[in-house]
């Protein structure tokens, strides 16, 4: 056993040394030079091309305006293959589909000069659907749908470079607050196991209250998770240091956004990084669906079903938002138009009724983030209730 492992550990040294020293610029004159005629396309393009990225190895394809695929491989996902390669070839127009890799991908073949298309695979029917999904087949749809209209290909933009480094602070953070949750949830239950129990406590306070409250009969082997729990505590705390001096120093348009009490550091932090340019979205209404907390639609006839919301865009910025209003129409919120609009939806009753306001609410918040963002006014926590009391005076004195 210790031989075979020792083979395959030599054979893979081997594959990396020889992906490093392959040429990707040479495979791709040959191909220039066997396509020979067949290297214009028109438009301004050589090629259609689809690259359908996987984690080690990428299948790729080339068409021109013919109905015949001109090549077919692979190459491994790498950014000195990729540079390489697409380097010696004339601009084309490229479609990826989004994954880990596509946002470095697409910046380089970009900035190569080619047109590139990052394709949303979950409102691709002819990718989703397909009964013979593969890696090669996905490459030849991706390519057949760039050539036809990459609007098909339902593209997304990536954000800039800046902002996909400062998020994975969040990212981060997120990571170990999901950690610290996990390794609670396991000592509550394991203490509940043995007719203990821990009292109710906030996270940043677990450790406290858990060390007292651990029954003696399994302290001792409980002690190292809850000094696990502890750690996290502490790195989450430095990490919301950096949060905040990041919010301050490097963002001061987030100090538009904490004008609504409810909405911290964190959530404004990541709002902002995660639209990045609030003049991308000619309304502020286009934030909700970006968000995904719209209903998602399936209409025919006089038949309207009522379906879950679309949870699409940021998962992290969509819990945050959902997080900042649970606060809003909680205990300690404010009185607020906001409040005030998801209490009266709440106060309809009915299966569900409470999720549905913090939902409701959390979209108008998304909404109102943006607009203060925009045109930078003073928050006013009580403006549609203040205008509509103008409005009524009006109508009584006139």
């Amino acid at each position: 056993m210790k031989k075979n492992s020792k083979r395959e550990n030599v054979k893979k040294q081997n594959d990396v040394k020889a992906q490093k020293k392959h040429d990707y610029s040479a495979d791709a004159k040959r191909l220039l030079v066997k396509l020979g005629q067949k290297s214009t396309a028109g438009g301004g393009n050589a090629y259609f091309i689809g690259i359908d990225l996987g984690d080690k190895k990428s299948n790729y394809c080339f068409l021109d305006r013919g109905e015949e695929f001109l090549a077919e491989d692979q190459m491994p996902t790498t950014l000195e293959a990729f540079a390489s390669y697409f380097k010696a070839i004339p601009r084309s127009r490229i479609a990826l589909e989004v994954g880990t890799h596509s946002p470095w991908v697409s910046n380089l073949l970009e900035g190569l000069g080619h047109e590139v298309y990052v394709a949303n695979p979950r409102k691709m029917e002819s990718i989703k659907k397909n009964k013979r999904k593969n890696d090669k087949t996905d490459a030849r749809t991706l390519t057949r749908l760039v050539r036809a209209d990459p609007q098909l290909l339902h593209p997304i933009r990536h954000r800039g470079i800046q902002a996909r480094e400062d998020l994975t602070l969040l990212r981060a953070r997120d990571a170990l607050v999901g950690a610290r949750t996990k390794l609670i949830n396991c000592v509550r239950g394991l203490v509940k196991s043995v007719g203990g129990r821990i009292p109710k406590c906030s996270s940043e306070s677990f450790h406290k209250q858990a060390e007292e409250a651990i029954p003696s009969n399994i302290r001792e082997m409980m002690l190292p998770i809850v000094e696990q729990i502890a750690a996290l505590t502490a790195q989450i705390r430095k990490l919301d240091g950096q949060v905040k001096k990041m919010s301050n120093e490097k963002y001061p348009e987030t100090a538009l956004l904490k004008q609504v009490e409810g909405v911290g550091d964190l959530t404004s932090l990541a709002y902002t990084l995660t639209l990045e340019n609030p003049e991308r979205f000619a309304k502020s209404r286009e934030v909700g669906p970006y968000m995904g907390l719209v209903p998602r639609q399936d209409d025919s006839g006089e038949s309207s079903k009522q379906l879950r919301i679309t949870k699409a865009g940021d998962m992290m910025v969509r819990r945050l938002l959902t997080g900042s209003s649970q606060y809003i129409l909680g205990p300690f919120g404010p009185d607020t138009d906001l409040r005030r609009f998801g209490l009266k939806l709440a106060a309809r009753g009915g299966k569900n009724a409470k999720k549905r306001a913090v939902t409701a609410v959390a979209r108008k918040l998304a909404v109102l983030l943006h607009r203060l963002w925009v045109t930078a006014e003073e928050y006013e926590p009580l403006r549609n209730t203040r205008l509509q009391g103008e409005a009524l005076a009006a109508v009584a004195n006139g």
